[in-house]
């Protein structure tokens, strides 16, 4: 039996051509997206200003590809995580997390999606969770629209930001993140500016180029996490591949491409990155590029040997920062407690027998 396509998978040129295949005109398909991203059905029958000979053409054509809810853990500051099963039986995780007000001053509306671009992760960062499991493979774009429809759905607020930074490396599954940021941005999709989207990576330099010479005005973020070759590669096995040197160069070439100020995400590690020479070092990587600098101490993930600094080696930290002029925060408490990082509630979840026994897979 052919497999079928995922219908949140497809942008309008391409339905517009699929229904004029149909016999179909052209405005019909402006009508079936206006029902998914608008109106959010569940099904095609629901489509009920199209024939129901077109209605049924779509069921036997496209697949509606739903994520099913496993789990969901609230924290005390109001983050919240989800677990979605795929039509496969892979688990995944969407993390909403709410306004902070010392990042964001007055937007305290807003409302934040971490989406994940794949299931598992094959880049390896020593203090991450998603990759412990290994990689099992690439997220359709509708896998990744889809996370934002169903936390929205499920959670009850507006999201007005994204960011891809949940489980796996999005630029390795370039083509699909870029066909999802086209339906996540569009008029027709889910209608969210450019500028509401970031981006992160672990340092896929070329990868990097690539993404700034996109025409829409994405934001960049950089999983950094070492300022120095040596500390790098001791977390962060793709500095091997790509060093310090040529992601930076990278970075240099969509600062010159966007003019956007890019973000340093520094995830500091007790005794490896929180040291005054790294941050020395990542200031002037930052007053360089004229980068921002986001400070997230580590959260504790079970069965790896890395711990948060003290509080007082943080504020330590991010001091030196100021003192040397570079626009930084403190990401602090951000779903500490329900272990918000990137693949931990799938890891839990994957590891239990019982759940595996019962996994509907559908």
């Amino acid at each position: 039996m052919e497999k079928k396509t995922p219908i949140k998978s497809q942008r309008l040129d391409e339905l517009e051509t699929r229904f004029s295949s149909m016999g179909q005109p052209a405005y019909r398909a402006k009508q079936a997206l206006q029902w998914l991203y608008h109106k959010r059905v569940k099904s095609f029958e629901q489509m009920t200003d199209l024939p129901a000979a077109l209605r049924q053409q779509l069921a036997d054509t496209f697949a509606f590809d739903d994520l099913k809810p496993v789990r969901k853990l609230g924290s005390g500051d109001t983050t919240q995580k989800f677990l979605f099963q795929l039509g496969d039986g892979s688990l995944i995780e969407s993390v909403l997390i709410p306004a902070s007000p010392a990042l964001y001053g007055e937007q305290s509306d807003r409302r934040t999606i971490c989406v994940s671009t794949q299931v598992g992760c094959a880049y390896g960062c020593k203090f991450c969770a998603s990759g412990l499991d290994g990689f099992s493979r690439n997220l359709n774009a509708g896998e990744i629209v889809e996370q934002i429809l169903k936390v929205e759905e499920i959670s009850g607020e507006k999201i007005n930001n994204i960011v891809f930074m949940g489980m796996g490396e999005p630029m390795a599954n370039f083509d699909n993140l870029m066909r999802a940021i086209t339906i996540i941005n569009a008029p027709w999709g889910i209608g969210l500016g450019a500028r509401h989207i970031t981006v992160s990576t672990s340092g896929l330099a070329p990868r990097i180029r690539d993404f700034a010479d996109q025409p829409l005005q994405i934001r960049l973020a950089i999983s950094l996490h070492g300022a120095t070759d040596e500390v790098r590669e001791q977390i962060m096995p793709v500095n091997r591949k790509y060093n310090l040197a040529a992601l930076l160069e990278a970075c240099d070439y969509y600062q010159q491409r966007k003019k956007q100020r890019l973000t340093f995400e520094y995830i500091l590690i007790e005794g490896i990155n929180d040291t005054e020479e790294q941050a020395v070092a990542l200031a002037k990587h930052a007053n360089r590029l004229g980068a921002k600098v986001n400070l997230i101490p580590y959260n504790k993930v079970e069965g790896l040997p890395w711990e948060r600094p003290s509080i007082r080696r943080q504020d330590a930290f991010h001091d030196i920062l100021k003192r040397q002029k570079v626009a930084s925060t403190i990401r602090r408490e951000k779903g500490h407690d329900i272990d918000a990082a990137c693949g931990q509630l799938r890891l839990q979840v994957s590891r239990d027998k019982s759940f595996a026994e019962n996994a509907d897979t559908r």
